[in-house]
């Protein structure tokens, strides 16, 4: 099962007790799956249609709570993906379809006939819980979320654009910074920062989905660290194998040409021990030495050392 059918899962099971809430969740399952079909002069039936079975169980039940009607659902099979079925409710003009998108703000009167807006009214979403309540309805509806383990990406996928700004809106009034990008057919409202979308989690109700990103954030980032430390020891390790090799090329070259005896007492020593401890870094040479010399002094003394390799590259 994927993340986002988890977290629609764990939302279509909350039970809230305010009817305000529930109408404003019910305004985004209908406003965003439903449709009206016409019979007749200012009569129409109302269509709603999804794909998910805990969706449509979720509508089913908000439209008995609020409306005492009881739609019955209907199992079709998909034409585009043969493998999946969708879910179709019916209610009748004569069930009292005018009055459902008319209590949930979605009715819009019209002189050539009334029709279904896709955005609700501002009254339906004048409390804040109710703006939260929308939002987990308009997850159920055209959300998605991608495994926290891979990406950060939370979305609402809708058709027109002023629900798009709508969403984006009500996103917005909880101070997280939603932004909208047209995809195909979609208007695509977007958030890809973790702690935003920990936020969002929170706000419309996914408190176990919340926990699971969460984890799997500080896995990620745990992750990161150890990967950084590697590298940089790797690099680290590299540096001083690269060094040591090179080091090691000088004194060669001088004991050849010139003999080790010839350098002075300090850098003859050096040279005897980085010969027989050729992994050994600049700390632990300068501790080996006798007196002790710091990591500094014992770099000045191999930068001395290259200089002569130097002179004797140039004069052989």
């Amino acid at each position: 099962m994927s993340f986002s059918l988890k977290v629609k899962g764990e939302l279509a099971r909350m039970e809230v007790e305010n009817l305000c809430c529930n109408k404003a969740e019910l305004s985004a399952l209908i406003g965003l799956n439903g449709d009206v079909v016409h019979t007749a002069e200012e009569k129409f039936n109302l269509k709603i249609t999804v794909e998910n079975p805990a969706v449509a169980r979720k509508i089913f039940k908000l439209i008995k709570i609020l409306f005492a009607i009881n739609p019955e659902i209907k199992v079709r099979k998909n034409s585009s993906f043969k493998k999946s079925n969708y879910y179709l409710m019916v209610i009748t003009h004569v069930m009292g379809s005018r009055r459902i998108i008319s209590e949930l703000g979605l009715l819009k009167k019209h002189e050539t006939g009334d029709n279904l807006v896709h955005f609700p009214k501002d009254e339906i979403l004048e409390k804040r819980c109710c703006k939260r309540a929308y939002l987990r309805g308009a997850f159920l509806s055209g959300g998605s979320i991608s495994a926290p383990e891979k990406t950060y990406h939370l979305e609402f996928a809708v058709h027109e654009i002023n629900v798009a700004i709508g969403i984006q809106s009500l996103i917005n009034t909880f101070g997280l910074n939603a932004k909208i990008v047209p995809r195909k057919k979609y208007q695509v409202v977007y958030l890809k920062e973790g702690d935003q979308i920990v936020e969002l989690l929170n706000i419309i109700g996914a408190h176990t989905a919340l926990l699971e990103l969460e984890n799997a954030r500080i896995l990620k980032e745990m992750r990161n660290n150890i990967n950084r430390i590697v590298n940089c020891e790797t690099a680290n390790l590299s540096k001083t194998v690269n060094a040591s090799v090179k080091q090691l090329e000088n004194i060669h070259l001088i004991q050849r040409t010139m003999g080790l005896n010839e350098l002075p007492e300090g850098l003859r020593e050096l040279a005897e021990l980085r010969i027989q401890h050729e992994d050994a870094s600049l700390k632990e040479l300068g501790e080996m030495m006798s007196p002790p010399v710091g990591k500094s002094g014992v770099n000045h003394r191999f930068r001395k050392m290259e200089n002569l390799a130097k002179k004797i590259r140039r004069n052989p």
